[in-house]
């Protein structure tokens, strides 16, 4: 016998029993032990590939620095021979009884290599500093 009930009316009257029921898929793996994390200190004290990248990095900064303060102060100090090699009336000046040259070469170096280092260990340590929070980050 035919189903005299219009198609929309057949749908409405399902039951829940009808439907499939609904089904959890998880991993396999969830019930594993995770694996603790490894923080960068264990890394690099363990020396890791991951730790030589760490300890690398600080390397790299810290040649950075230490060439750019050479490099500067190089610059500084072959610049002025140059100097007075291309301007040859500053040969010939005065300061106190002294040839500027011997004045700027002789005294005024000095205080400007220990403005360097000055420069230098403080970047360093800045350096240092951040590298050790980078690494203490939890």
């Amino acid at each position: 016998m035919p189903d005299k009930r219009t198609p929309e009316r057949r749908q409405t009257e399902r039951r829940p029993m009808d439907r499939p029921r609904r089904e959890t898929v998880t991993s396999p793996r969830t019930l594993a032990a995770r694996r603790p994390r490894h923080s960068p200190t264990r890394e690099i004290d363990e020396q890791t590939q991951l730790g030589e990248v760490y300890m690398r990095s600080l390397v790299r900064t810290q040649l950075r620095l230490g060439l750019f303060v050479c490099t500067l102060l190089g610059c500084v100090v072959g610049g002025l021979p140059l100097l007075f090699l291309l301007v040859p009336g500053l040969r010939e000046l005065k300061v106190l009884g002294l040839p500027l040259p011997w004045v700027l070469l002789g005294g005024l170096i000095y205080p400007l290599l220990v403005l360097g280092g000055y420069f230098y260990v403080r970047s360093a340590e800045r350096n240092e500093r951040d590298f050790a929070e980078l690494v203490d980050r939890p």
